[in-house]
């Protein structure tokens, strides 16, 4: 296949600069694919400064591609769509209609990263169609590639796969392997999407190998950051810290800043030759207008004077785009050293969320195996002298939850994986059930909760109920540790009110130990108590107020404090809600703990768990209550099981080899919508609950549970379950 596709006169007249351009091309083409780009863009400018020599304007054009492409690979879509935009324009006056086909592919590879399908898809039947009438057959396989990214990223992800599966060798010499591997990528991208995550794996192995093999740094270090997110989500973490480890030490060798600089200064000398280029083309069309009408005087002057003027404005724009180059290499320096600081800042705060997220999650099944027996022990009658190292026990490990659970939502919060909710709730009833939790916590230091809720406040309300749930717990345990024989106030008192929007303004009053002025700031700081002695003293990890601050912030609220030692503190902040609609409460059940025993009594359970200690404490939790339970140690075994068998509860574990809880839940309801599935979850920085809803679970219970919390929730889904007699 040629690159050269110069009119027969222009290949007859010069074919030694013809084999320059063709040359020049190709090595830009093998530049951008071993990440050379500054070395193809220099490439790319002397092929085109040969077609200029050779007047060709089809070879300008396909140097215009082949720079859109450049800027696609680098992310500069804007910069790209307007080379794209010229080359077409070029190409369509030229009836140049075999490189329109790839200009129109490049376009739907374009407009499928700026997520805009529908343009992606047209034109990739604009290069279809183009290809039928003129019997191009050479750029089928490329547009079928790109036909399957587009569908990727539009979500089919089958699709996709199948496209990539129609696909022949690449009969484009230059770049089969490069597009060969971009294939297996997209193959490795459907198939982590669609959960394949061994498939994925295989993918991501073999793009990687190929990579390597040809030299192509670039698809290398993409296929690295592959490895390292399928491994993460195939719990092999140890192989997903290599590969990361790998994807940046590469990239950093790669994409130098001296590499980066260069390249900028290379497309900003190409952008300046593009400027000027254009402008001997309008001076070309002004010169050739001028002979059309040169037998009128006036005319000729006005011309003329036309043409002084457009000479000027080209010196002027040139000599403006050389200072500009000039500044910018100023500029580039530090720009780069800027952005290097900013994605070595990234990376390391990157880093140190998926650490403490992942230290935080594999903590929890040791810690689940310390809480669930030391419960059964308890339940089994020890000696006097057994249950005091027992309660012990099971406090330092309610303890450690707790801290857990706070680094869980401090990297939750760093790393924006939260979001603001509104249902409709009761303040009323969150304060109260907030009072309530914390009742036993207050009497230890003797200390009173008071409640003091504005009568104007509506029955309900719209906003996150959750969020501010934890707010005050947040608050009012921090004022009770540090409070002794005296009392606790909760307030709430409308500030602002119209027909849509209530402004409410709350406060945490206490009569405690108070806070130094000069601490008052810092207490809002990670890990932060005052001082070592009051650590040491009342015990606690410190975010407690960190939490507060930033779930305020994702309110869009502010908290204060007013303080003096010895005095107590009183924390406040306002939260503007929407009137809810809802007048009648919902109604309670109004079910004991033994109406909930009865229920629970003689039902057959499945247990899907992968743990040896989790599935004998769980079975024994189970027993305890009169149940039964079959257990099955992977999703395949669930699957088998609950087709075979009846149950009236599954419970599922949502992380297990083989396939997820996830996927195991979403085969048993293709024959099962009926039957109760609870999952059961360490909630990890990268999980979502809603996707656990969204697969077909009725509830979820967070490991470690406390006992209570596990039988309320399996009564309760019995329960629901139950059609009226």
């Amino acid at each position: 296949m040629l690159l050269c596709t110069c009119s027969l006169e222009a290949q007859q007249a010069n074919p030694v600069l013809i084999d320059s351009i063709a040359k020049s091309y190709q090595r830009a083409i093998s530049l951008k694919h071993l990440a050379k780009y500054d070395q193809a863009i220099a490439q790319l400018q002397k092929g085109l400064d040969l077609s200029d020599k050779l007047s060709s304007k089809e070879q300008v054009a396909y140097g215009y591609y082949l720079f859109a492409g450049l800027n696609i690979e680098r992310g500069n879509y804007k910069e790209a769509s307007e080379y794209l935009l010229e080359a077409e324009h070029m190409q369509e006056d030229h009836e140049d209609y075999e490189k329109l086909v790839l200009t129109k592919t490049a376009n739907a590879n374009l407009q499928t990263l700026l997520g805009n399908y529908t343009a992606a898809q047209q034109s990739i039947q604009e290069a279809q169609t183009i290809a039928q009438e003129h019997r191009i057959s050479d750029y089928n396989d490329r547009i079928l590639l790109y036909e399957a990214r587009m569908k990727l990223k539009a979500g089919n992800y089958e699709e996709a796969i199948l496209k990539i599966n129609q696909l022949l060798p690449f009969s484009d010499l230059l770049e089969k392997n490069f597009l060969q591997i971009k294939a297996i990528a997209t193959l490795c991208d459907a198939n982590t999407a669609m959960g394949n995550y061994t498939e994925a794996l295989l993918n991501a192995k073999e793009a990687h190998r190929l990579s390597m093999v040809y030299n192509y740094s670039g698809i290398e270090i993409a296929t690295l950051k592959k490895l390292s997110d399928i491994s993460i989500r195939r719990a092999e973490y140890q192989d997903a810290f290599t590969f990361l480890e790998q994807h940046h030490q590469l990239k950093d060798s790669t994409l130098t800043d001296r590499k980066i600089a260069s390249e900028i200064l290379a497309r900003q000398k190409f952008d300046a030759t593009y400027a000027e280029r254009r402008m001997a083309e309008m001076e070309k069309d002004e010169l050739e207008r001028i002979q059309e009408y040169k037998n009128t005087k006036i005319y000729s002057l006005l011309s003329s004077a036309l043409l002084i003027i457009i000479s000027l404005l080209a010196i002027s724009l040139y000599r403006n785009n050389q200072i500009k180059i000039k500044t910018n290499a100023l500029l580039v320096k530090k720009n780069s050293e800027l952005q290097t600081a900013k994605e070595n800042a990234e990376r390391a705060m990157d880093a140190k969320a998926q650490f403490l997220s992942t230290v935080s999650h594999e903590l929890r099944t040791p810690l689940y195996a310390v809480t669930g027996l030391t419960h059964l022990l308890l339940e089994e009658n020890p000696g006097e002298h057994q249950k005091e190292h027992l309660t012990s026990l099971k406090f330092s490990g309610e303890y450690l939850l707790a801290f857990i659970n706070d680094i869980l939502q401090i990297n939750k919060i760093d790393a924006k994986r939260l979001t603001v909710k509104n249902d409709d709730f009761s303040l009323e009833k969150i304060l109260n059930d907030v009072v309530s939790s914390l009742n036993n916590t207050a009497k230890e230091n003797n200390n009173i909760i008071i409640l003091d809720i504005d009568e104007d406040i509506p029955t309900y309300l719209i906003g996150d109920s959750l969020k501010l749930s934890q707010i005050f717990i947040n608050l009012v345990g921090n004022a009770l540790k540090f409070t002794k024989d005296g009392e606790v106030r909760i307030t709430a008192k409308v500030i602002h009110q119209n027909d849509k929007n209530y402004s409410i303004r709350f406060g945490v009053k206490d009569t405690g130990i108070g806070i130094p002025e000069d601490m008052q700031e810092a207490i809002f700081d990670s890990f932060a108590q005052g001082s070592v002695q009051i650590n040491r003293k009342y015990g606690g990890t410190g975010l407690g107020l960190t939490i507060v601050k930033s779930l305020l912030t994702l309110l869009n609220s502010e908290i204060s404090l007013k303080s003096k030692v010895g005095k107590g503190s009183t924390f406040s902040f306002d939260i503007t809600f929407k009137r809810s609609k809802r007048i009648q409460p919902v109604k309670q059940s109004g079910l004991t703990a033994s109406d909930f025993d009865k229920v629970l009594n003689k039902l057959h359970v499945l247990l899907v768990e992968d743990n040896k200690i989790n599935q004998m404490i769980t079975k024994k939790m189970l027993a305890k209550k009169g149940m039964t339970c079959e257990i099955a140690g992977d999703g395949y075994k669930a699957i088998e099981l609950a087709k075979e068998n009846q149950y009236d509860l599954i419970l599922m574990d949502i992380h297990m080899p083989g396939i997820s809880g996830l996927t195991t839940t979403e085969e048993i309801r293709k024959f099962d919508s009926l039957i109760p599935i609870i999952a059961l979850t360490a909630i990890s920085l990268d999980e979502n609950t809603d996707d656990f809803f969204e697969v077909g679970c009725d509830d979820i219970v967070t490991k470690p549970f406390k006992p209570e919390v596990f039988y309320e929730k399996i009564s309760k889904n019995i329960l629901k379950n139950l059609k009226p007699i």
